[in-house]
């Protein structure tokens, strides 16, 4: 067996390629910064399109350091809650009014007890 067993070099262990000649793509360094403070530093393509957020290593959102919020952001709608939702429907003297009446329904026992 010893005298077919292969000589050499192991497998993925060294490189024979070297850094002589090749020439890297030009990048940049931009930086990211969560909420908890953490920084990330990513080289980037020239070219490539930089994103305003970056995932970062605790699973929060980063931001791009420098950079303001978003002027979409300042301009956009506020969230419509539920009682914006609710209130485009009734009118408050309409919800008291049934609040008070499925609360007498309550009281008579109309409703079961989940205790």
């Amino acid at each position: 067996m010893a005298e077919r067993s292969l000589r050499g070099m192991s497998i993925g262990a060294k490189s024979l390629e070297s850094d002589q000649n090749v020439d890297f793509a030009a990048r940049s360094d931009v930086a990211y910064v969560c909420p908890k403070g953490h920084r990330t530093i990513l080289p980037l393509a020239e070219g490539a399109e930089i994103p305003d957020e970056w995932e970062c290593r605790c699973g929060l959102i980063a931001k791009r350091e420098g950079s303001d919020e978003n002027p979409d952001d300042k301009n956009a709608k506020p969230a419509r809650t539920h009682w914006d939702m609710l209130l485009e429907r009734r009118s408050e003297e309409e919800l008291q009014t049934l609040l008070d009446k499925r609360l007498k329904m309550r009281r008579e026992g109309w409703f079961p007890d989940y205790e």
